[in-house]
């Protein structure tokens, strides 16, 4: 930061201390007002030695001026992008290949194991990148090598802690969001009980954080290129303390339903994202112990 430095003024001689003293600034501002100067004074040098301070207190002044307005223009300076990353083709989008978020409790190092975009196919339009993370350095994390990479998405799922790093390519609304999630879950939903793969009661305690997930999110814009992470804890073997599913900086839904479905509906089929899915498949199948 520039700090201006107060200008210096040489006072005259003749100008006493005493009437300064008895009104100062009236004294000084009448006595700057009626200086008169004769041609005597301007051929002795008098004048020129007088206004000499207040000359290069100008130009010290403009210089500053100069200075600050050039530095208002300067664009603001982007941090580096990190070197290990994975770029999304379709959207240029780029994701860590190692994700740690920043929280009160310590979380794990998650690893990317695959990206891709959503589209809305009917527009052929980009809506957002999506990247997979998962704590694939859980020591207690065995996936079974001679598993199908479906089977093994399922296992990552429902055994460890997982990220969903949401990025939009464009500035959209957190209801948007809001409804593409609520509705994935309740596809989900008749999906899982068209299987038989889920309970009466399951179903019924779906149904309250459901209704908690569609509160929880602004009616603000979700900006460019801004990402949303989606954080699924790990399982705690406590049937008293379900898993949670925590939207970043918005809230957290508390059960293991929900949480483990939400992430599960973006491999279904194709998936949500089906370069998501492809991107998966490919990472997993040699993957395993």
């Amino acid at each position: 930061m520039i700090q201006l430095r107060p200008l210096s003024l040489r006072i005259p001689a003749s100008w006493n201390c005493s009437s300064f003293r008895s009104r100062p600034f009236q004294t000084f501002f009448r006595a700057s007002r009626t200086i008169h100067v004769n041609n005597a004074a301007v051929r002795s040098g008098t004048v020129k030695a007088s206004l000499k301070p207040f000359v290069w207190g100008a130009i010290t002044t403009l210089s500053i001026a100069i200075l600050l307005q050039n530095t208002v223009h300067l664009d603001a300076v982007t941090p580096p992008e990190p070197k290990d990353v994975e770029i999304d083709p379709a959207t240029s989008i780029s994701f860590p290949k190692t994700l740690q978020i920043p929280s009160k409790y310590p979380l794990p190092k998650f690893s990317l194991v695959g990206v891709g975009v959503r589209t809305v196919s009917f527009l052929r339009m980009n809506v957002y990148s999506v990247g997979f993370y998962a704590d694939l350095a859980n020591p207690d994390l065995n996936i079974p090598r001679n598993a199908t990479p479906e089977e093994k998405i399922d296992y990552i799922v429902r055994n460890t802690a997982c990220v969903l790093r949401i990025i939009p390519t464009r500035s959209t609304s957190f209801s948007h969001m809001r409804d593409g999630f609520v509705r994935a879950l309740m596809g989900r939903m008749q999906l899982c009980v068209k299987r038989g793969s889920v309970t009466a009661e399951e179903e019924a305690g779906a149904q309250s954080p459901i209704r908690k997930l569609k509160s929880i999110f602004p009616s603000t814009s979700l900006k460019k290129h801004t990402p949303l992470d989606v954080l699924l804890t790990p399982p705690t073997g406590d049937p008293s303390r379900p898993r949670a599913l925590i939207f970043r900086d918005l809230g957290t839904i508390e059960n293991d339903w929900v949480a483990n479905e939400f992430f599960l509906a973006y491999f279904e089929g194709s998936g949500i994202s089906p370069p998501l899915k492809q991107a998966t498949v490919e990472r997993l199948e040699s993957y395993g112990k």
